[in-house]
């Protein structure tokens, strides 16, 4: 597997885990920051962790254990594209700037990609990343 297959394998996989987030209906924004900001997603970070095999299922189980107060059914769900946007945008924004998942939501939070979705979901993602981190420098 070359490294850009295993670089979008990974983006697709936290797409689905983001997706699957809202299947459940877990509060989106409360899900996505716990995640973003978890020892799971700093070892998905690494050159090498083993959470980058695991599938969806396993790390979403993993993401209860760990947290388990960290979700509720009380919010807002956002649509399952968005999420899965998110998702996949969060791990291909690390693979093309090199920054940990907690720099990155501290960049862009779950309420800002929502807000974002409808207008730089068909860019490219690599655009897409540019212009989210050109909006927070003018914040």
């Amino acid at each position: 597997m070359t490294d850009k297959t295993l670089r979008r394998s990974l983006s697709q996989m936290q797409g689905a885990l983001f997706e699957m987030s809202g299947s459940e209906g877990f509060d989106s924004e409360t899900f996505i920051k716990v995640f973003m900001n978890s020892k799971i997603s700093e070892g998905l970070d690494s050159d090498f962790d083993f959470m980058q095999w695991a599938g969806k299922e396993y790390i979403m189980e993993r993401m209860k254990e760990e947290y388990p107060k960290g979700f509720s059914s009380q919010g807002v769900v956002f649509d399952s594209e968005t999420l899965y946007w998110a998702g996949y945008l969060y791990r291909y924004w690390h693979f093309y700037t090199g920054e940990s998942s907690r720099e990155i939501y501290k960049q862009a939070d779950a309420q800002t990609v929502n807000t974002m979705y409808y207008g730089y979901h068909t860019l490219d993602i690599e655009m897409a990343i540019d212009r989210l981190k050109e909006a927070k420098k003018k914040r």
